[in-house]
Protein backbone atom coordinates (compact mmCIF):
# COMPACT_ATOMS: atom_id res chain seq x y z
CA UNK A 1 0.00 0.00 0.00
CA UNK A 2 1.02 3.16 -0.74
CA UNK A 3 1.86 6.28 1.28
CA UNK A 4 -0.96 8.05 -0.47
CA UNK A 5 -3.08 5.07 -0.24
CA UNK A 6 -3.20 4.62 3.56
CA UNK A 7 -3.35 8.62 4.01
CA UNK A 8 -6.82 8.24 2.24
CA UNK A 9 -7.66 5.10 4.34
CA UNK A 10 -6.94 7.04 7.22
CA UNK A 11 -8.97 9.97 6.21
CA UNK A 12 -11.34 7.52 5.05
CA UNK A 13 -11.52 6.03 8.68
CA UNK A 14 -11.40 9.38 10.66
CA UNK A 15 -14.60 10.85 8.64
CA UNK A 16 -16.78 7.85 9.40
CA UNK A 17 -15.41 8.53 12.89
CA UNK A 18 -16.89 12.17 12.58
CA UNK A 19 -19.90 11.45 11.15
CA UNK A 20 -20.80 8.68 14.01
CA UNK A 21 -20.21 11.23 16.30
CA UNK A 22 -22.40 13.40 14.42
CA UNK A 23 -25.12 10.55 14.40
CA UNK A 24 -24.95 9.94 17.90
CA UNK A 25 -25.48 13.44 18.81
CA UNK A 26 -28.19 14.24 16.89
CA UNK A 27 -30.31 11.04 17.72
CA UNK A 28 -30.70 12.54 20.57
CA UNK A 29 -34.54 12.86 21.55
CA UNK A 30 -35.29 11.89 17.88
CA UNK A 31 -37.59 9.34 16.43
CA UNK A 32 -36.39 5.43 16.16
CA UNK A 33 -37.25 3.75 13.43
CA UNK A 34 -37.35 -0.14 14.39
CA UNK A 35 -34.73 0.65 16.94
CA UNK A 36 -32.37 2.36 14.78
CA UNK A 37 -32.01 6.54 15.77
CA UNK A 38 -34.05 8.12 12.35
CA UNK A 39 -31.12 10.88 12.35
CA UNK A 40 -28.36 8.62 12.33
CA UNK A 41 -30.43 5.98 9.53
CA UNK A 42 -30.40 9.63 7.48
CA UNK A 43 -26.53 10.39 8.12
CA UNK A 44 -25.55 6.42 7.39
CA UNK A 45 -28.13 7.49 3.81
CA UNK A 46 -25.71 9.81 3.02
CA UNK A 47 -22.66 7.99 2.28
CA UNK A 48 -24.40 4.87 1.24
CA UNK A 49 -25.56 7.44 -1.87
CA UNK A 50 -21.91 8.15 -2.30
CA UNK A 51 -20.67 5.13 -2.26
CA UNK A 52 -22.90 3.53 -4.82
CA UNK A 53 -22.36 6.36 -7.17
CA UNK A 54 -18.67 6.05 -6.61
CA UNK A 55 -18.62 2.64 -8.27
CA UNK A 56 -19.46 3.41 -11.81
CA UNK A 57 -17.89 6.59 -11.10
CA UNK A 58 -14.72 5.12 -10.85
CA UNK A 59 -15.29 1.95 -13.29
CA UNK A 60 -15.38 4.95 -16.06
CA UNK A 61 -13.23 7.37 -14.15
CA UNK A 62 -15.90 10.41 -14.22
CA UNK A 63 -16.32 13.16 -11.85
CA UNK A 64 -19.26 14.21 -14.06
CA UNK A 65 -21.87 13.15 -11.87
CA UNK A 66 -20.23 13.94 -8.61
CA UNK A 67 -22.62 17.28 -8.22
CA UNK A 68 -25.35 15.67 -9.79
CA UNK A 69 -25.36 13.16 -6.67
CA UNK A 70 -24.57 15.19 -3.95
CA UNK A 71 -27.79 17.35 -4.97
CA UNK A 72 -29.64 14.17 -5.27
CA UNK A 73 -28.28 12.60 -2.03
CA UNK A 74 -29.84 16.01 0.03
CA UNK A 75 -33.04 15.42 -1.58
CA UNK A 76 -33.00 11.56 -0.71
CA UNK A 77 -32.35 12.34 2.73
CA UNK A 78 -34.59 15.07 4.08
CA UNK A 79 -37.20 13.48 2.29
CA UNK A 80 -36.81 10.39 4.07
CA UNK A 81 -36.05 12.36 7.50
CA UNK A 82 -39.54 13.82 6.42
CA UNK A 83 -41.61 10.51 5.31
CA UNK A 84 -40.25 8.73 8.53
CA UNK A 85 -40.27 11.34 10.93
CA UNK A 86 -43.78 11.44 13.47
CA UNK A 87 -45.82 13.81 13.95
CA UNK A 88 -45.10 16.13 10.43
CA UNK A 89 -45.35 19.54 11.09
CA UNK A 90 -45.20 22.91 9.32
CA UNK A 91 -41.78 23.43 10.56
CA UNK A 92 -40.39 20.35 8.83
CA UNK A 93 -42.03 20.66 5.82
CA UNK A 94 -40.82 24.87 5.56
CA UNK A 95 -37.23 22.55 6.18
CA UNK A 96 -37.90 20.01 3.56
CA UNK A 97 -39.04 22.64 1.14
CA UNK A 98 -36.04 25.19 1.25
CA UNK A 99 -33.65 22.62 1.20
CA UNK A 100 -35.08 20.77 -2.00
CA UNK A 101 -35.27 24.14 -3.74
CA UNK A 102 -31.97 25.01 -2.86
CA UNK A 103 -30.52 21.33 -4.26
CA UNK A 104 -32.46 21.00 -6.85
CA UNK A 105 -31.35 24.42 -8.29
CA UNK A 106 -27.35 23.98 -7.36
CA UNK A 107 -27.18 20.33 -8.49
CA UNK A 108 -28.96 21.38 -11.90
CA UNK A 109 -26.43 24.19 -11.87
CA UNK A 110 -23.35 22.48 -11.42
CA UNK A 111 -24.17 19.89 -13.95
CA UNK A 112 -24.77 22.02 -16.73
CA UNK A 113 -21.96 23.95 -16.10
CA UNK A 114 -19.45 20.50 -16.12
CA UNK A 115 -20.94 19.48 -19.45
CA UNK A 116 -20.44 22.43 -20.89
CA UNK A 117 -16.25 22.77 -19.33
CA UNK A 118 -16.26 18.64 -20.50
CA UNK A 119 -14.31 18.51 -16.42
CA UNK A 120 -13.67 19.26 -13.57
CA UNK A 121 -10.06 20.12 -12.93
CA UNK A 122 -9.68 19.23 -9.45
CA UNK A 123 -10.63 15.55 -10.48
CA UNK A 124 -7.93 15.26 -12.99
CA UNK A 125 -5.32 13.36 -10.34
CA UNK A 126 -7.37 12.20 -8.29
CA UNK A 127 -10.10 10.07 -10.01
CA UNK A 128 -7.29 7.92 -11.46
CA UNK A 129 -6.23 6.91 -7.78
CA UNK A 130 -9.39 4.56 -6.05
CA UNK A 131 -8.38 5.05 -2.69
CA UNK A 132 -7.86 9.33 -3.36
CA UNK A 133 -11.24 9.15 -5.73
CA UNK A 134 -13.33 7.10 -2.79
CA UNK A 135 -12.64 9.63 -0.22
CA UNK A 136 -13.96 12.50 -2.40
CA UNK A 137 -16.85 10.82 -2.41
CA UNK A 138 -16.97 9.95 1.34
CA UNK A 139 -16.23 13.41 1.91
CA UNK A 140 -19.22 14.33 -0.02
CA UNK A 141 -21.18 12.35 2.32
CA UNK A 142 -19.89 13.95 5.40
CA UNK A 143 -20.52 17.42 3.57
CA UNK A 144 -24.21 16.11 3.20
CA UNK A 145 -24.46 15.13 7.05
CA UNK A 146 -23.02 18.25 8.67
CA UNK A 147 -24.81 20.55 6.31
CA UNK A 148 -28.06 19.34 7.40
CA UNK A 149 -27.57 18.33 10.65
CA UNK A 150 -29.50 20.97 12.29
CA UNK A 151 -32.41 20.53 9.88
CA UNK A 152 -32.08 16.83 10.20
CA UNK A 153 -32.19 17.45 14.10
CA UNK A 154 -35.55 19.38 14.07
CA UNK A 155 -37.30 17.50 11.82
CA UNK A 156 -36.54 14.04 13.35
CA UNK A 157 -37.34 15.33 16.88
CA UNK A 158 -39.87 13.98 18.50
CA UNK A 159 -40.08 17.98 19.84
CA UNK A 160 -42.71 19.83 18.31
CA UNK A 161 -43.21 23.70 17.80
CA UNK A 162 -45.65 25.84 15.48
CA UNK A 163 -43.93 28.14 13.13
CA UNK A 164 -42.44 31.16 15.29
CA UNK A 165 -40.37 34.07 14.93
CA UNK A 166 -37.48 31.92 14.56
CA UNK A 167 -39.35 30.28 11.56
CA UNK A 168 -40.05 33.73 10.00
CA UNK A 169 -36.21 35.70 10.31
CA UNK A 170 -34.61 32.30 9.36
CA UNK A 171 -36.47 31.91 5.67
CA UNK A 172 -35.86 35.60 4.93
CA UNK A 173 -32.16 35.03 6.15
CA UNK A 174 -32.78 32.41 3.66
CA UNK A 175 -34.12 33.69 0.94
CA UNK A 176 -31.72 36.23 0.81
CA UNK A 177 -28.88 33.78 0.87
CA UNK A 178 -30.55 31.91 -2.05
CA UNK A 179 -31.20 35.20 -4.19
CA UNK A 180 -27.94 36.21 -3.64
CA UNK A 181 -25.93 33.03 -4.81
CA UNK A 182 -28.70 32.62 -7.32
CA UNK A 183 -28.11 35.75 -8.90
CA UNK A 184 -24.17 35.47 -8.68
CA UNK A 185 -24.17 32.65 -10.29
CA UNK A 186 -26.44 33.89 -13.47
CA UNK A 187 -24.09 37.12 -13.39
CA UNK A 188 -20.57 35.29 -14.05
CA UNK A 189 -22.72 32.44 -16.60
CA UNK A 190 -23.47 34.96 -17.92
CA UNK A 191 -20.21 37.07 -18.32
CA UNK A 192 -18.11 33.74 -19.01
CA UNK A 193 -21.30 32.82 -22.03
CA UNK A 194 -20.14 35.97 -23.70
CA UNK A 195 -17.08 35.36 -26.54
CA UNK A 196 -15.89 38.97 -25.54
CA UNK A 197 -14.58 37.95 -21.88
CA UNK A 198 -12.99 35.14 -22.69
CA UNK A 199 -9.52 34.65 -20.83
CA UNK A 200 -11.33 38.04 -18.36
CA UNK A 201 -12.31 37.79 -14.78
CA UNK A 202 -15.66 39.14 -13.64
CA UNK A 203 -15.58 42.17 -11.71
CA UNK A 204 -19.33 43.75 -12.40
CA UNK A 205 -22.58 42.97 -10.83
CA UNK A 206 -22.25 41.38 -7.60
CA UNK A 207 -18.64 40.78 -8.69
CA UNK A 208 -18.25 43.94 -7.84
CA UNK A 209 -18.97 43.81 -4.39
CA UNK A 210 -17.33 40.09 -3.75
CA UNK A 211 -14.72 38.14 -5.01
CA UNK A 212 -16.94 34.85 -3.96
CA UNK A 213 -20.51 36.11 -3.87
CA UNK A 214 -21.96 32.65 -4.46
CA UNK A 215 -20.29 31.28 -1.38
CA UNK A 216 -21.68 34.22 0.54
CA UNK A 217 -24.92 33.39 -0.35
CA UNK A 218 -24.20 29.81 0.14
CA UNK A 219 -23.40 30.60 4.08
CA UNK A 220 -25.95 32.73 4.62
CA UNK A 221 -28.86 30.24 3.63
CA UNK A 222 -27.44 27.74 5.94
CA UNK A 223 -27.87 29.83 8.98
CA UNK A 224 -31.12 30.64 7.68
CA UNK A 225 -31.85 26.49 7.61
CA UNK A 226 -30.22 26.50 11.12
CA UNK A 227 -32.36 29.34 12.56
CA UNK A 228 -35.50 28.08 11.55
CA UNK A 229 -34.28 24.41 13.25
CA UNK A 230 -33.40 26.17 16.34
CA UNK A 231 -36.16 26.34 18.84
CA UNK A 232 -36.16 22.38 18.50
CA UNK A 233 -32.99 21.45 19.41
CA UNK A 234 -32.49 19.70 22.91
CA UNK A 235 -28.96 18.07 24.83
CA UNK A 236 -26.48 16.65 22.50
CA UNK A 237 -28.82 18.19 19.39
CA UNK A 238 -26.75 21.18 19.91
CA UNK A 239 -24.07 20.05 18.60
CA UNK A 240 -25.81 20.21 15.31
CA UNK A 241 -24.90 24.05 15.21
CA UNK A 242 -22.21 23.07 13.94
CA UNK A 243 -23.72 23.06 10.34
CA UNK A 244 -23.37 26.96 9.32
CA UNK A 245 -19.71 26.63 10.99
CA UNK A 246 -18.71 24.06 8.58
CA UNK A 247 -20.07 25.47 5.41
CA UNK A 248 -18.38 28.50 6.10
CA UNK A 249 -14.97 26.53 7.22
CA UNK A 250 -15.11 24.25 4.39
CA UNK A 251 -15.83 27.45 1.74
CA UNK A 252 -13.21 29.73 3.55
CA UNK A 253 -10.62 27.03 4.47
CA UNK A 254 -10.67 24.05 2.21
CA UNK A 255 -12.39 23.67 -1.23
CA UNK A 256 -13.67 27.26 -2.05
CA UNK A 257 -12.36 30.44 -1.73
CA UNK A 258 -8.49 29.15 -0.96
CA UNK A 259 -8.58 26.91 -4.22
CA UNK A 260 -10.53 29.60 -6.66
CA UNK A 261 -7.68 32.23 -4.82
CA UNK A 262 -4.94 30.14 -6.28
CA UNK A 263 -6.33 30.00 -9.69
CA UNK A 264 -7.05 33.21 -10.09
CA UNK A 265 -3.66 34.13 -9.20
CA UNK A 266 -1.99 31.62 -11.47
CA UNK A 267 -4.12 33.12 -14.34
CA UNK A 268 -4.55 36.48 -13.80
CA UNK A 269 -1.65 37.73 -10.77
CA UNK A 270 -0.03 40.61 -12.22
CA UNK A 271 -1.96 42.23 -14.37
CA UNK A 272 -2.41 45.59 -13.03
CA UNK A 273 -6.42 45.49 -13.31
CA UNK A 274 -6.93 42.13 -11.63
CA UNK A 275 -4.58 43.19 -8.76
CA UNK A 276 -6.50 46.28 -8.34
CA UNK A 277 -9.95 44.40 -8.08
CA UNK A 278 -8.46 42.50 -6.23
CA UNK A 279 -6.82 45.09 -3.67
CA UNK A 280 -10.46 46.56 -3.71
CA UNK A 281 -12.54 44.30 -3.30
CA UNK A 282 -13.80 42.26 -0.56
CA UNK A 283 -12.88 38.02 -0.63
CA UNK A 284 -16.40 37.04 1.31
CA UNK A 285 -18.82 39.71 2.56
CA UNK A 286 -19.66 41.99 0.20
CA UNK A 287 -18.25 45.55 0.66
CA UNK A 288 -18.39 48.50 -2.12
CA UNK A 289 -15.25 48.39 -3.51
CA UNK A 290 -12.36 50.50 -2.28
CA UNK A 291 -11.85 53.41 -5.93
Amino acid sequence: MSPETKRSVIAIVIVLLIATGLAFAGSQGGVSINGFPLFALCVALAFIIQWLAFIPAYLFRTEKFYDLTGGITYLTVITVALLLSTNMDNRSLLLTGIVAIWAIRLASFLFMRIRAAGEDRRFREIKQSFARFLLTWTLQGLWVAFSLAAALAAITSTVRKELDAFAVIGFLVWLFGFAFEVIADSQKSAFNANAANKGKFIHTGLWAWSRHPNYFGEIVLWIGVTIIALPILRGWQWVTLISPIFIILLLTRISGVPLLEKRADEKWGGQPDYEAYKAGTSVLVPMPPKK
